[in-house]
């Protein structure tokens, strides 16, 4: 599932870097939080890698 917005996305990258040992999830904020607790690093590395091209900055739910 691809991130919808390019601030999932930037979330989805914080969360995988705290997953993957490199950034402590103390650092944390947010919605990158919340992913690292609910997804797996296979989840968080689809939304990350999604493309920013033509996404919008924000999407509201």
């Amino acid at each position: 599932m691809p991130a919808r917005s390019a601030a999932q996305q930037k979330a989805a990258g914080a969360a995988l870097s705290a997953k993957r040992g490199d950034t402590p999830e103390s650092e944390l904020k947010g919605a990158s939080k919340q992913m690292v607790e609910s997804m797996t690093e296979k989840q968080l590395e689809e939304f990350a890698h999604t493309t920013r091209k033509g996404k919008p900055g924000h999407v509201k739910p």
